[in-house]
């Protein structure tokens, strides 16, 4: 979808960033210390790029997803995936998934649905876009290095009866949470490439060329 949008406009709004303080984890921090807990992918390593198959410019599957060191006591575990970086007063989120049994420690590749792509049978809260689904990553070209954190917590419980959205999540957090992690993930959209072209402009003493730049398309 944004990968359409004119390259100018994601340089004018490059340094419009919702940042990574406001991401859920960064939030919570100010009210409790939860106990650290190890995330990690096989498929990306902890601050490098994202495989473009989890982004918009490929199969926008979700990507696998591993944690360690579970605290004693966890009842459930709840990922969300916030970019960092987004041009929007908020991190823009991407995924929520709430009620992971505590005996499990991952998430498969392609486990939430997407928009070609059905996942397996979990509970998910709404993204930004308002579906239950992966929201594959889709940064505006031009518009820089974009950052998204993938944040795994430990809750003592009780379990979310509904899937809940961001602020439910952040307050359920508060009041239970016992531990959390986080590793981010990289991606930006190459610049379009330019190229000089010659443009035949009819005029009235016979046909002239200039030539221009050229954007190739998206």
């Amino acid at each position: 979808m944004l990968q359409k949008i004119p390259e100018a406009i994601g340089e004018a709004l490059r340094n419009q960033r919702a940042g990574l303080e406001h991401t859920v984890l960064e939030r919570v921090k100010k009210s409790f210390t939860p106990a650290w807990m190890e995330v990690s992918s096989s498929a990306f390593a902890g601050d490098s790029a994202l495989p473009p198959q989890f982004t918009a410019d490929g199969a926008g599957i979700s990507p696998p997803l591993e944690w360690r060191n579970q605290p004693a006591g966890t009842a459930f575990v709840a990922v969300i995936v916030e970019d960092a970086d987004s041009p929007t007063p908020h991190p823009l989120v991407h995924a929520i998934v709430v009620n992971l049994d505590p005996r499990e420690s991952s998430l498969v590749q392609g486990a939430l649905a997407s928009p070609h792509h059905s996942g397996v049978d979990l509970e998910t809260g709404p993204n930004s876009f308002l579906s239950h689904a992966w929201l594959p990553p889709d940064p505006p070209p031009g518009h820089g290095l974009h950052r998204y954190v993938f944040q795994v917590f430990a809750l003592r419980g009780p379990l979310f009866e509904k899937a809940p959205g961001r602020e439910e999540l952040v307050r359920a957090i508060g009041e239970s949470g016992i531990g959390a992690g986080r590793v981010i993930a990289t991606y930006e959209r190459a610049q379009r490439v330019k190229n000089q072209a010659s443009v035949k402009i009819e005029s009235q003493g016979g046909d002239s060329e200039l030539s221009g730049p050229e954007v190739a398309p998206a």
